[in-house]
């Protein structure tokens, strides 16, 4: 991983993790437009609209640099194609964060999840210092687990029947780690 603080990049062997901008958003729209990642987000919307990226994608910056949130497109390092998105929060008063991920339909399964979740989490201990991070998903969703573990992230529970969508209740699947220099 290697992080440009100038650029606000993250480059990793496949991939640029880059803050969005708005010529994104057309991408995101389409990519986010898809029930598939709805049912296995907590918080998208859909259907999702461009005004719905363009929104998102506005925010972005200022989190960025009042330390609240970090917002990255996954690209990749050669043609730019966009792939997903990845963030990390900032829980700066316990120096910890959480990792959130989605990644579009047509690149499930090359491992670009796992290469930007690992690249976040060394962000996260080497450059922002945290003492802990963590991720959640759906329990429906274990491939976003597959990420977590593949990552070196551990169990540490599930909340049953946490969250209510589409008129069920799913259980939510916690995993964290910590900084090993710490």
């Amino acid at each position: 991983m290697i992080y440009s603080p100038t650029e606000k990049t993250i480059e990793t062997t496949r991939l640029i993790l880059r803050l969005f901008t708005n010529a994104d958003a057309q991408e995101v729209s389409v990519l986010c437009n898809n029930y598939a990642i709805y049912k296995s987000t907590l918080s998208l919307p859909y259907p999702y609209t461009l005004e719905c990226a363009l929104s998102w994608i506005s925010t972005h910056q200022q989190n960025f640099e009042e330390n609240r949130s970090y917002e990255f497109a996954i690209t990749d390092k050669q043609s730019g194609q966009l792939y997903g998105a990845i963030g990390l929060s900032n829980q700066s008063q316990h120096q910890r964060g959480e990792i959130a991920y989605w990644i579009g339909e047509p690149y499930w399964g090359n491992g670009y999840g796992t290469e930007a979740a690992q690249a976040m989490i060394e962000f996260a201990f080497q450059v922002k210092q945290y003492h802990r991070i963590y991720a959640r998903y759906f329990q429906s969703n274990p491939a976003s687990g597959k990420i977590m573990e593949k990552c070196g992230m551990h169990y540490e529970g599930t909340l049953k029947e946490h969250i209510y969508k589409n008129g069920t209740f799913e259980d939510i699947v916690f995993y964290g780690l910590l900084n090993p220099s710490h």
